[in-house]
């Protein structure tokens, strides 16, 4: 009777574990975290490379930030370069006069007046800025060559030697003419030292385009600076990384606009970082638990057989009353593929047959014991007991 019973036990738990309700309920795909990406320096964007709703890896280039470029004015020879990328330009200038040294073509130069002119012309005395002169050391007669007036102050002006060498300190007699006639003669100064140029510049120093000891044209590019500074004078360059395999959620940057540094560029949605959220009715909330295993399907492909593994990650303490039921949001976390896109429509839904009382079914099937196998046993004097043999008394 008792392997009878438990018989009957278990076949009742089975059956009612075989009629357990599948429940099911829609959500929406939703970002489980966000992630920010931060300007490392601030400035203007030059050019902004992604839209909302795009997809990127973490190497995707979601901004660049404009730099001011710093060009050589003139032709020569860059004699000394100090500070390093990342440094600040100005601060580097403080300390060594400039980012970096210039030396042009040009390097003597003669401060003069007219008060030696041959007054016998008086046109003499009329030097004019860019006219082409000729000078003659009055220390080393062999010195001597082309010139070019650079400025002119009343009866002062400046001569500008583009070719050949002197000695600085020597005295000049200046000629308009180039055999050196005492008629032709428009002044007297002395030779000095032209100094390099002093090159500069504002904001952090991204990059140096030259080094000491080349020569250059006038124009060409000497370094590259941005706004603002970068964290521990370590250049992280121009370019804004998105940093993570995700969905751009939003930009907080357009082209020619102002980036401050340490200002959220982009919100990005991890590409992992996904789940369903969904609201549940609480006549629900019996059938689920955290960390349950579901089935997830998405809306637009449900009807190929396409779906996922999920887990039920959280279920909210807190409800919404509605006017049929309360609701309470429940998250569902799934590994994506590449035909998943957020805010798609969820279905989700429990295996079927799975209830809590299926175990105590499957404990309550025991194997027949001895003692069970005796209970079933007919006892003596019942059932089928032999007859008497005939003739025999009672």
């Amino acid at each position: 009777m008792k392997k009878l019973l438990a018989c009957l036990m278990a076949l009742c738990l089975m059956t009612g574990a075989a009629l357990a309700d599948t429940i099911s309920f829609s959500g929406t795909v939703e970002a489980r975290t966000t992630k920010e990406v931060y300007a490392p320096v601030g400035g203007v964007a030059e050019e902004v490379l992604v839209k909302a709703g795009q997809a990127v890896t973490a190497d995707t280039v979601i901004a660049r930030i404009r730099t001011t470029k710093v060009y050589a004015t003139e032709d020569g020879t860059v004699t000394a370069v100090y500070g390093q990328p990342g440094d600040d330009a100005e601060t580097v200038a403080a300390t060594y006069g400039a980012v970096m040294y210039l030396e042009g073509k040009a390097i003597f130069t003669i401060t003069a007046n007219t008060s030696k002119a041959y007054d016998e012309d008086k046109e003499n005395y009329l030097v004019h800025s860019g006219e082409t002169v000729y000078i003659a050391s009055r220390n080393h007669n062999m010195n001597k060559g082309p010139a070019t007036v650079t400025a002119v102050d009343a009866t002062s002006f400046t001569v500008r030697v583009t070719e050949g060498m002197y000695y600085v300190g020597d005295s000049f007699d200046i000629y308009r003419k180039s055999n050196y006639a005492n008629a032709s003669r428009i002044g007297r100064g002395t030779m000095s030292r032209v100094a390099p140029t002093a090159v500069t510049g504002t904001g952090s120093i991204v990059s140096y385009a030259v080094k000491a000891g080349d020569e250059v044209k006038r124009g060409q590019l000497l370094f590259e600076t941005v706004e603002g500074s970068f964290d521990g004078l370590e250049m992280t360059g121009t370019e804004i990384l998105a940093g993570v395999d995700g969905t751009v959620a939003s930009l907080n940057v357009e082209q020619g606009g102002t980036i401050a540094k340490d200002s959220v560029v982009a919100v990005i949605y991890p590409r992992d970082a996904v789940w369903v959220a969904a609201n549940v009715s609480e006549t629900d909330l019996k059938d689920l638990k955290i960390g349950q295993k579901v089935k997830v399907e998405l809306d637009w492909n449900q009807d190929q057989g396409v779906s996922y593994e999920g887990t039920v990650e959280m279920i909210s303490q807190l409800g919404t009353v509605g006017e049929e039921s309360t609701t309470f949001p429940v998250y569902v976390s799934f590994v994506p593929d590449e035909n998943t896109r957020f805010s798609m429509t969820a279905l989700v839904s429990t295996p079927e047959g799975e209830n809590e009382d299926s175990t105590e079914a499957d404990e309550a099937e025991e194997e027949e014991t001895p003692e069970d196998q005796a209970a079933g046993r007919p006892e003596a004097g019942e059932g089928d007991r032999p007859e008497k043999p005939a003739g025999r008394g009672d």
